[in-house]
């Protein structure tokens, strides 16, 4: 099993941590700072990259994420100072995908061009929402207008813009989202990743909703119906489904997450980054503390990575499940029996399958559209 990595490929991500400020749903390692000196955080991950690539130089790097945070609040040089240090510690595909996440208040036409001339060819960008209410209620600096605006600055420097939009917020109907997802889909967007709200532990959103306080969320009957309507909406519209939050033009799909959900190797730099390493025949887990202070001393000393955990075969097989299930191409159930040394349970996958909430085709195994729905559910059934 030491090459089963290969299965998925092999990602860089790279976490750029600040923001210019922090939305009350988020749960991130995200951070506001007045200043951030960028030179000393170029030397920190050109560092790091030097310090993995000495693990990992034999391998071809299939694609870059720059993920946050905003990352579009870095400098063009220092994108460019990190991308041509990449080129020089691995050889690369030849349909290298570099992504770089963004937000509308950070984008203009000179600081993208930079973004482009440094080899970024992907841009996505966090639009959450075509409703000016609710993004001042979602915490967002941008106007829907300016959104708009940074779209066609972003279409007109890169071929492929994918953006995030929210579902399932406060005081939306069902046809009021039809409505906004209708309207972003007219923007030629080849790429969506459309998001149920979750309020989560630890984030404004989180303390008020315990507070009694963040009112009008939808009821799981309503979100369910706008989660079955988004798949609807973006079918009919050549936007199928790839992972379960993912839409895309055929040959549109992120191919960075793709190396998360097939399960192959990533190195993860920056603060809070995480990693699966397959070294000398084991994969190991990785980690980096989250706190920016600390992750750039740690890197200046040498080292920003907090120690490393094997990862036994049954937790691999589990994570295999976990992150395969969520695509619509679904896995393939002999890799599972490799990693677990033992089948997935026939009982219940013909359970399952009674229910039609997953299929097997051509040897491979995916939840169906309904499973997709309930896919925890789906999951721990299969689970040993």
């Amino acid at each position: 099993m030491s090459e089963d990595w290969r299965h998925g490929g092999f990602g860089l991500y790279l976490h750029w941590p600040f923001c210019a400020a922090k939305c009350p749903y988020c749960d991130f390692n995200s951070h506001v700072s007045a200043t951030v000196d960028q030179a000393r955080w170029q030397r920190a991950y050109l560092a790091e990259i030097d310090r993995i690539g000495a693990e990992t130089s034999d391998r071809i790097l299939n694609t870059v994420f720059f993920g946050g945070g905003t990352p579009s609040l870095m400098d063009p040089e220092l994108v460019q100072a990190i991308l041509d240090r990449v080129r020089r510690t691995w050889r690369l595909s030849n349909d290298l995908e570099i992504t770089l996440e963004a937000n509308p208040t950070s984008i203009e036409a000179g600081r993208f061009r930079g973004y482009a001339e440094a080899g970024v060819n992907r841009i996505s960008m966090g639009m959450q929402a075509l409703n000016d209410a609710d993004l001042r209620r979602l915490g967002r600096m941008h106007s829907v207008a300016e959104g708009r605006r940074a779209f066609d600055i972003a279409r007109n420097q890169f071929d492929r813009v994918s953006f995030d939009l929210i579902y399932a917020r406060q005081d939306q109907d069902l046809s009021a989202w039809e409505a906004e997802l209708r309207e972003a889909a007219a923007m030629a967007v080849d790429h969506f990743s459309l998001y149920q709200l979750t309020i989560e532990e630890g984030t404004a959103f989180g303390a008020r909703a315990a507070a009694g306080k963040l009112r009008g969320l939808p009821d799981d009957d309503l979100s369910a119906d706008m989660y079955l309507k988004t798949q609807d909406i973006c079918d009919s519209l050549g936007l199928s489904a790839y992972e379960v939050s993912n839409h895309a033009r055929a040959g549109a799909e992120c191919r960075h997450n793709l190396v998360y959900w097939r399960y192959g190797d990533y190195a993860g730099i920056g603060p809070g980054a995480h990693g699966r390493l397959t070294l000398n025949g084991t994969r190991m887990a990785t980690d980096t503390p989250k706190a920016p202070a600390l992750w750039l001393q740690m890197a200046e000393r040498g080292n920003a990575e907090l120690p490393r955990e094997a990862l036994p075969l049954e937790e691999q097989a589990v994570e295999f499940l976990l992150f395969g299930l969520r695509l619509s191409e679904g896995i393939d159930p002999d890799r599972y029996c490799a990693l677990r040394g033992q089948p997935l349970p026939s009982g219940k996958i013909a359970d399952l399958q009674e229910l039609g909430l997953i299929t097997q085709s051509n040897g491979r195994l995916a939840a169906t559209r309904e499973g997709r729905a309930v896919l925890n559910g789906v999951i721990r059934e299969l689970m040993p």
